[in-house]
């Protein structure tokens, strides 16, 4: 039997493994997640899906083991998840009337193979009012996001458009993880 890791602690990721009815267990790991930021956005995503998918490798050598992260870039900076209130206020302003990109870097290590890539999803934001931002993150949904906003949530009313895969954003890209977990000899039926 072929076992399956999701090595995130990220509802959301389990939330869209789960909509594909595989079996699979979760291990939340603990990993540095700072970065060189002199590392692109596509690095940096990848760099630290490897950090979580090689943290549960460790004990699990003959598993298929899903790594992931998201970030939201906007103008070149990097907006991580916010740590509070202000932070989080700052950011949704920012990308107020504006289009960022979403980064979403995965490993995939599989007991003969591991696979990295990563995919960039562009969303154009509406103008925000003060007093939109303001209820939203009275919400408590930005917190845990990055770019604090969650496009499936309560968020989603803020996006004008998108362009790549919405599933990236919310922070799994579906397909191309099957895909790849096919290519490294996983059986998906």
């Amino acid at each position: 039997m072929q076992n399956l890791i999701l090595a995130s602690s990220s509802p959301r990721r389990k939330e869209l493994l789960e909509n594909l009815h595989l079996t699979f267990e979760v291990f939340s790991c603990n990993v540095d997640e700072s970065f060189d930021p002199a590392l692109t956005p596509s690095e940096i995503v990848m760099e630290l899906g490897s950090r979580k998918a090689k943290a549960v490798r460790e004990q699990n050598p003959d598993s298929f083991i899903i790594g992931a992260d998201t970030v939201v870039v906007l103008e070149g900076a990097v907006l991580g998840k916010p740590k509070n209130s202000q932070e989080a206020f700052s950011m949704l302003q920012t990308l107020s009337g504006k289009t960022h990109s979403v980064y979403t870097g995965v490993t995939i290590i599989a007991p003969d193979t591991e696979t990295q890539f990563y995919v960039q999803t562009d969303v154009v934001f509406w103008e925000l009012s003060d007093d939109e931002i303001k209820a939203y993150i009275d919400t408590g949904e930005p917190f845990d996001k990055a770019g604090a906003y969650g496009i499936q949530g309560y968020g989603s009313m803020f996006v004008k458009e998108i362009y790549g895969d919405y599933f990236a954003v919310v922070g799994l890209p579906v397909s191309r993880t099957i895909r790849e977990l096919r290519n490294a000899g996983y059986r998906i039926s």
